[in-house]
């Protein structure tokens, strides 16, 4: 059966764990708001997030840093809050953020520091209509890249972070070690976003970085 294609990036996806552990889904949940907390802006499926200096989580702008970031927590697979609205308990692919009601907002987040995500490589600027990508050849096994902070599907939720393969020995947040071999290995007439298999760089997640947040 031919691999779908992919048309769109859709952010960091863990799919499992370096050395062949299995990803079973395990999350932690951290704070966005608090009784003295508002976090007003929006948190996406597949995104890179922090803590600030609250404690509570937001949004990260890791993307081709050379050196370490603080507080680098991992990736956001959705939250739960109270609805201010119908004061019922909400489970959501994405935090909306609110200026103010919402004092038990939580996330999800995939934090083990030998996870592995699935990314598409989307190129050098921000990329999300489909353009045709050059394959990601075996030679990038090893590779350091940066991440490309696209704007998110507002529609469904998600993030469209991707990554930069730029073929380059720089320090930067995430290495290639594996590839996605449908998405990756064929000609670029027929590859729209080729997929590669990244996991964070020592010293770029907080629980592998010696400076706090």
């Amino acid at each position: 059966m031919a691999y779908p294609t992919i048309s769109k990036p859709y952010g960091l996806k863990p799919i499992n764990l370096i050395g062949g552990q299995v990803f079973a889904g395990a999350t932690r949940q951290i704070a966005i708001t608090t009784a003295s907390v508002n976090y007003n802006t929006a948190l996406y499926n597949g995104q890179v997030v922090q803590l600030d200096t609250s404690g509570t989580v937001i949004a990260s702008a890791l993307a081709t840093d050379t050196s370490a970031v603080a507080g680098v927590l991992g990736v956001f697979l959705g939250c739960r809050y109270t609805n201010p609205v119908t004061k019922q308990p909400t489970y959501s692919q994405y935090w909306p953020g609110f200026a103010s009601g919402v004092t038990d907002a939580f996330a999800y987040i995939s934090d083990d520091p030998d996870a592995l995500y699935q990314v598409a490589s989307v190129g050098d600027t921000a990329n999300t209509t489909g353009l045709v990508i050059a394959p990601v050849q075996q030679t990038a096994l090893g590779t350091n890249v940066g991440l490309v902070l696209n704007n998110p599907n507002t529609t469904f939720g998600n993030a469209q972070t991707g990554i930069y393969y730029s073929n380059t020995t720089t320090a930067l947040p995430f290495r290639i070690v594996d590839l996605v071999p449908d998405t990756s290995y064929v000609s670029s007439g027929n590859v729209v976003y080729p997929e590669v298999i990244v996991k964070f760089n020592f010293g770029y997640q907080s629980y592998n970085n010696v400076l706090g947040k």
